[in-house]
């Protein structure tokens, strides 16, 4: 395929996202799904530029813990140290750039590199190297041969986050709105929280946005999982699409607010969960008022959250909890990485009914991912059909559900595509293309913004 070569420099076409109030239309040129220069520009411009998630501090839990792990492209060996730090190295050896640690996941006070020898410790100082003594002539070789740690680590409420960039700004100012999502989290059980042991991994045939797209669009709720609804349905649940709504929380984050969605292990009762879990919600629901006050203890229990934070992760805060990793690996491919996230010392029948209705539903195996999986593997071959079509605005994608009522200043439902919309803002921003986002009209200065539930 010969891509345009168009208004917005460097091969790419001005217009790759264009927002008409006038007309009350939202598109996206599919370009940005196909385009291997567009997935060069993303991991430059985005990437290498901005905090990326990296995983739970409970990953690590204990001393000498690791697993590696990939970031745009980047290996990585996320660790706590020997005296229980969290670090984070570049997982390549600074004598011939070999890969440091071939294991995914572990527990060492030192690394090896098979090529040569050279071992470090999990501070990241050398600890050995074979006839060290050819180097001693060299004043300040040996730290500068320390392993190479990433220019930014931040943690937020157990949420570990790395950037490439030293000149990123703090995690909370980028985090914004979305940071007190992540706080909720937390705040569900007086513990704390926990990832689980195991990672699900499987590769998409699709462009990483489209996940975003798929995760923040109720819309395709009820035609899509149409097997679970009925089963919601037979067990006794009102599946609905009322009182429930999206969010843009700035700086590409985003939002949707579920309550019709299902219920909640142990903060929001449904039948199938069965009578003695029903007790169990009972109690903790009265704890967690007593705790958080019943107000913000209703937004924590009462309704069920997708938080999206720009531009690799997803919290999947439904029945339970589920941490979903992206990881683009070409235009059209895309690593999921995925874990469970359980409170700290839960008993055993309420653990084994969390990963039961985690894993029926939004495990690869469950009633959703692979729905949602062939959803947008199927967009990524359908969008094919258009690609160089000659025909003006034949080759976009059409989110401009809802914008009729932003205009009156309805607030975005969820079964909307405002999210959507604040999503490709945000990108076509970080990716730097000269007239890449094209406006026709004024937004309403009452769009989607955030609200506050502190």
């Amino acid at each position: 395929m010969v891509e345009p070569s168009e208004p917005g420099g460097e091969g790419l076409p001005g217009g790759l996202v264009v927002e008409d109030w006038d007309a009350l239309t939202f598109r996206v040129n599919r370009i940005a799904y196909r385009s291997q220069q567009i997935f060069r520009r993303e991991r430059d411009r985005i990437w290498a530029r901005t905090w990326l998630y990296l995983g739970h501090e409970t990953e690590v839990a204990e001393p000498n813990d690791f697993r590696t792990r990939v970031l745009g492209g980047r290996p990585l060996i996320f660790c706590r140290d020997a005296e229980g730090e969290i670090r984070v190295f570049l997982n390549s050896c600074p004598h011939r750039g070999t890969v440091l640690c071939r294991e995914t996941e572990g527990s060492t006070k030192l690394f090896q590199c098979f090529y040569h020898a050279w071992t470090f410790r999990n501070t990241g100082e050398i600890a050995a190297i074979p006839a060290r003594d050819a180097y001693e002539a060299s004043e300040g070789f040996f730290d500068a041969m320390k392993l190479r740690a990433v220019p930014r680590m931040a943690v937020h409420e157990g949420f570990v986050f790395v950037a490439f960039d030293p000149d990123v700004p703090p995690l909370l100012d980028y985090l914004g709105d979305a940071a007190d999502y992540m706080t909720m989290v937390n705040e569900q059980h007086a513990d704390g929280m926990e990832v689980l042991p195991g990672t699900q991994l499987y590769s998409v045939r699709g462009n990483w946005k489209l996940a975003v797209e798929n995760a923040m669009d109720g819309y395709h709720f009820s035609p899509t999982h149409n097997t679970f609804v009925g089963y919601l349905r037979e067990t006794g649940f009102a599946v609905t699409d009322d009182d429930q709504y999206a969010y843009n929380l700035g700086n590409g984050h985003s939002l949707l607010v579920l309550t019709g969605h299902g219920g909640r292990i142990s903060m929001l009762w449904e039948p199938r969960f069965g009578e003695d879990e029903k007790r169990r919600t009972a109690e903790h629901r009265a704890e967690m008022d007593r705790r958080l006050g019943p107000e913000r203890a209703r937004y924590v229990a009462d309704e069920s959250h997708i938080l999206y934070v720009f531009p690799n992760l997803l919290l999947f805060d439904l029945e339970g909890l589920s941490i979903r990793q992206l990881e683009p690996a070409g235009p059209g491919r895309t690593d999921v990485r995925a874990w469970q996230l359980a409170p700290r010392g839960e008993d055993e029948d309420t653990r084994a009914l969390r990963m039961k209705t985690m894993v029926s539903f939004v495990g690869p195996g469950g009633l959703a991912t692979p729905d949602d999986i062939e959803a947008y593997e199927a967009v990524q071959r359908g969008i094919e059909a258009t690609a160089d079509d000659p025909r003006a605005g034949l080759d976009y994608s059409d989110m401009s559900r809802g914008m009729v009522d932003e205009v009156k200043g309805v607030q975005g439902r969820s079964i909307d595509e405002g999210a959507m919309r604040g999503f490709w803002r945000h990108w076509v921003r970080a990716i730097g293309v000269a007239d890449g986002l094209a406006v026709t009209g004024t937004r309403p200065a009452s769009f989607l913004e955030g609200r506050n539930v502190r």
